[in-house]
């Protein structure tokens, strides 16, 4: 079993080679295969099953100890995610379309995204957060015909994930905006909109959506908790008065969870 001092160890070991390898991040492929490494051990360390087990049995006092390592984590993947994605693009101006183990993962996540409200070719699917290799509109642009908008506040995450949907989406109705959810008209047509599970405020943004959306809009909310919450921002409570949780889509072996909401009305 594992305990608390090795899950520490290991915990702070990782937060030390995140913390070297996000300000390594230059613009060239100079540090990928690296940050690749150790992205593929920390999606396979949160999504262990004898991981779990040992987190679950941890004493609240013992969480309480960890929370600012865990916070950092948090933060420290998040960023390195999103420099990963830079790299994957980068690669693909190179020719080269090997994927890596955690978005294997996150490609097999979004066939499981919306449950039963299925996305059709009638679909107007909005994402927030879309980075630099915009899987999520890909494949789902690719396998519904539906429209897709992607966004996303880092304008070099724009410029590279625009290149690969002229690479690898030719033809499929995707665009790419750096703009907020308020000024985007899309948000208001959109029938589901999906948050990106490293979004630290989205929960602010679904509050905020209440009043841009349409009465029928569906949002996934990707999310992890307990070991899950190492790797992405934790589920949070909704104003039971704008938003009404209608299914929780738990996958073991994925590295988020999904929560589905509808408005209240």
């Amino acid at each position: 079993m594992i305990t608390l001092i090795h899950l520490e160890t290991r915990l702070r070991a990782f937060a030390e080679q995140f913390g070297k390898l996000a300000v390594r991040y230059d613009q060239t492929l100079k540090h990928s295969e690296e940050l690749e490494t150790v992205i593929n051990e920390y999606s396979r360390f949160v999504t262990a099953p004898d991981h779990k087990i040992a987190w679950d049995m941890l004493k609240q006092v013992e969480l309480e100890e960890l929370e600012p390592l865990i916070h950092q984590l948090r933060h420290q993947s998040a960023r390195c995610v999103a420099i990963m994605e830079k790299y994957r693009a980068l690669k693909l101006q190179d020719g080269e379309v090997q994927i890596a183990d955690y978005f294997k993962n996150i490609e097999e996540c979004i066939d499981k995204e919306f449950g039963r409200f299925q996305v059709t070719s009638q679909s107007k699917v909005l994402l927030v957060g879309s980075g630099s290799f915009p899987m999520t509109p890909l494949l789902i642009a690719k396998r519904t015909g539906a429209e897709v908008v992607g966004i996303d506040i880092d304008a070099e995450a724009i410029t590279l994930g625009r290149k690969v949907v002229e690479t690898l989406g030719a033809g499929l109705n995707i665009r790419l905006e750096q703009l907020l959810l308020e000024d985007l008209a899309y948000t208001k047509q959109a029938t589901h909109i999906i948050f990106s599970s490293t979004v630290a405020n989205k929960y602010d943004l679904l509050d905020q959506l209440h009043a841009l959306t349409n009465e029928q809009v569906v949002v996934a909310m990707r999310y992890g908790d307990q070991l899950k919450s190492l790797f992405n921002y934790p589920m949070k409570e909704t104003d039971r008065r704008k938003w009404k949780l209608v299914d929780n889509i738990l996958r073991p072996d994925d590295v988020f969870d999904i929560a589905l909401y509808q408005k209240v009305l």
